[in-house]
């Protein structure tokens, strides 16, 4: 029989709730592959982990199969609903994960649990991700690794990671997919009555520009934008805001948003026309030229891109119906 255990991280103020779920979705897995006659070639071990005392080496402290001689495969670094984990608290965990990485073990994470493998080191110069509120926190703390806040699972073989404080659900489903098959993962999907793993977190996520960068004549024409919905963009009026020279403005936005004006215009417009898309009632094209565009089909282009949604689909997917 191959055994697989996967082990949940209890560290300091991890969210129970996804450590929980995560243990019965695999548990309902595990009853899923037995069904297709699979419990000879494959048996699942989920076990959760927490030191005894501070600082000493983390335990078991929960086994789903003690009698199971399973081998270690996947660590899982649930999210936290207060914030991610400080160095200072992450410290008694470091050499675990490392050690437990260098034995082949595959570390994982969703939501603010990406902190905890951040101070590894591990994650330095791979493609990750974590819950888009805490994109500008990542980068300033880690800033080896390749941030993508677009996506909601980033599976990079022995690094995966996971966006939102939910997506502990399509990790799961993942691993699942990965350790017992993609039937079998489809089959425990539906009866949790879970999206199979497909989503991405920049369909859910809102637009939150970098304020606090200290550059006080970028935020003057960042204000200027919000206030008018980003419909007078011109570089010349936005650098007279400024009371800077064109090419200079355009070096300073940049570096204080990381975005050009044109890439922060439009993400401004294309978080209006969401708002308009979930609760109104107006037509795409009506909705594109609100926004500030002419051409109704650069505004689908512009939208696709950004939410990775066509406007009508995300108006499917996400209206707010009326009461």
């Amino acid at each position: 029989m191959r055994a697989i255990e996967i082990g949940l991280v209890c560290y300091p103020e991890s969210q129970q709730a996804a450590v929980l779920g995560l243990t019965d979705l695999f548990m309902v897995g595990s009853r899923m592959a037995a069904k297709h006659g699979k419990q000879s070639a494959t048996a699942l071990r989920i076990s959760h982990w927490r030191p005894h005392e501070p600082g000493a080496v983390p335990v078991r402290i929960f086994d789903s199969a003690p009698d199971c001689a399973a081998k270690m495969t996947a660590l899982i670094a649930p999210p936290s609903l207060i914030a991610p984990i400080e160095a200072s608290a992450a410290t008694p965990w470091v050499s675990w994960l490392r050690e437990q990485h260098a034995n082949g073990v595959i570390l994982t994470s969703v939501c603010a649990g990406a902190f905890l493998l951040g101070e590894t080191g591990l994650l330095d110069r791979r493609t990750v991700t974590t819950h888009w509120a805490y994109a500008e926190r990542f980068r300033d703390r880690f800033p080896q690794a390749k941030l993508d806040i677009d996506r909601l699972v980033i599976d990079d073989g022995d690094i995966v990671t996971a966006g939102g404080v939910m997506a502990w659900t399509d990790l799961g489903l993942r691993l699942v997919a990965r350790f017992l098959g993609p039937t079998v993962m489809a089959e425990t999907a539906r009866l949790l009555l879970l999206d199979p793993p497909g989503r991405e977190q920049r369909y859910y996520s809102a637009f939150s520009p970098r304020l606090t960068h200290g550059d006080a004549a970028v935020l003057k024409v960042q204000h200027w934008m919000q206030a008018n919905n980003a419909k007078e963009v011109a570089l010349p009026k936005l650098a007279s805001r400024a009371g800077l020279e064109q090419r200079t403005l355009m070096r300073r936005f940049q570096k204080a948003t990381g975005m050009t004006t044109t890439e922060y215009a439009q993400h401004l417009r294309v978080g209006k026309a969401r708002e308009l898309l979930q609760f109104g009632t107006a037509s795409i094209d009506k909705i594109a030229w609100d926004v500030g565009y002419g051409d109704t089909g650069a505004f689908r282009k512009v939208f696709s891109r950004i939410v990775g949604l066509a406007p009508g689909d995300y108006r499917r997917r996400f209206r707010s119906e009326p009461a």
